[in-house]
């Protein structure tokens, strides 16, 4: 499993890329655009994710 950083950091260079397929296709419905939306979406559910297993139960 990785840490939050890790997480974190991929997130950021994710999101970087599909800025950058984005200004390429200039459509957000280009399959290209859609692939790299769906990989950014999937890091920050895992995010999520590891935030909600390290939270304290009150």
């Amino acid at each position: 499993m990785e840490t939050k950083e890790g997480i974190k950091f991929d997130i950021e260079r994710e999101r970087h890329k599909l800025h950058k397929i984005k200004q390429r296709y200039r459509d957000f419905n280009h399959p290209k655009v859609l692939r790299q939306s769906i990989v950014l979406d999937e890091l920050i559910n895992q995010y999520n994710r590891v935030l909600r297993e390290n939270k304290p139960i009150a």
